[in-house]
């Protein structure tokens, strides 16, 4: 199954005011996690500025769908947000694995 990376360019002020949405955030997360629909997500480190989650899914539309539904997105603390598809071939969980 194909994965796709839904990619967060988070405001400046996404840490002073996550606290207010990060329990619904969060609950769509793991919603998502137990549907078998995201595998990893979280925020990047020094600076926080993006966020990064990774879909497993048949279409693009899965991760688009929670983009849309996110509480950070929809009060601003995502600036932009886009969705591009991960060719992975190495791993145990690559989707399309190239050995050699």
């Amino acid at each position: 199954m194909p994965h796709f990376l839904l990619i967060y360019d988070l405001a400046p002020d996404y840490l002073d005011r996550r606290a207010a949405f990060r329990d619904v955030h969060l609950k769509l997360a793991w919603e998502a996690s137990s549907r078998g629909e995201l595998l990893l997500g979280g925020a990047l480190d020094d600076p926080v500025d993006r966020a990064i989650l990774l879909f497993e899914a048949e279409d693009a539309a899965v991760p688009h769908a929670f983009a849309r539904s996110d509480p950070y997105v929809v009060h601003g603390l995502v600036r932009e947000w886009r969705v591009r598809r991960w060719l992975t071939v190495a791993g145990e969980g690559a989707a399309t694995p190239v050995r050699r």
